[in-house]
């Protein structure tokens, strides 16, 4: 898969909430009400990742959450960056 270039990047950003570009990746952090909560979010993301094949770099404290996208084969974003972040916007929509 080739790395999307960031005019590319920014048009796929304005369809996602919350997402920006840095450092050659896409990034979000979503807040929850309690670590459980967080927790169950993660796991239902855990299994969307497993079915896609591909994994983000994460970090959890609490009842917070960090996500960061990008493919390490292709040095960047590409488009399975872009389809990870959609499940997951699609996942946070149905906790709300």
């Amino acid at each position: 898969m080739s790395k999307l270039t960031e005019i590319e990047i920014e048009k796929h950003l304005k369809t996602l909430s919350g997402w920006n570009f840095k450092d050659n990746a896409i990034h979000t952090e979503f807040e929850f009400k309690d670590f459980k909560d967080c927790f169950s979010v993660m796991s239902r993301i855990a299994f969307e990742c497993e079915a896609l094949n591909h994994h983000p770099d994460w970090a959890n404290v609490y009842n917070t959450l960090n996500i960061s996208l990008s493919t390490h084969d292709a040095n960047g974003v590409t488009l399975k960056d872009i389809e990870l972040a959609k499940a997951i916007e699609d996942i946070i929509d149905e906790q709300e």
